[in-house]
């Protein structure tokens, strides 16, 4: 029997990933047709004093209180 049979899917969600930025780039480079999103820059939110990277995908993110990844709004 073939794989694809025994598992659906190999999908994986945001909040899944390891809290490394290492693993975000890999999770979203995946995400967008393997076209290699990197990390543009990272700074501290002054109101929330959550650390925020801004990737090169045109979205931002941080890790939420149980230091998991979440896009920023």
């Amino acid at each position: 029997m073939s794989q694809a049979f025994v598992k659906e899917s190999e999908e994986q969600w945001l909040h899944e990933i390891q809290p490394t930025v290492a693993a975000l780039i890999v999770y979203l480079t995946r995400e967008n047709n393997n076209i290699r999103v990197n990390l543009v820059r990272s700074y501290v939110n002054k109101k929330s004093g959550r650390e925020i990277f801004e990737m090169s995908n045109g979205l931002d993110y941080s890790k939420d209180k149980d230091n998991k990844w979440e896009v920023v709004l």
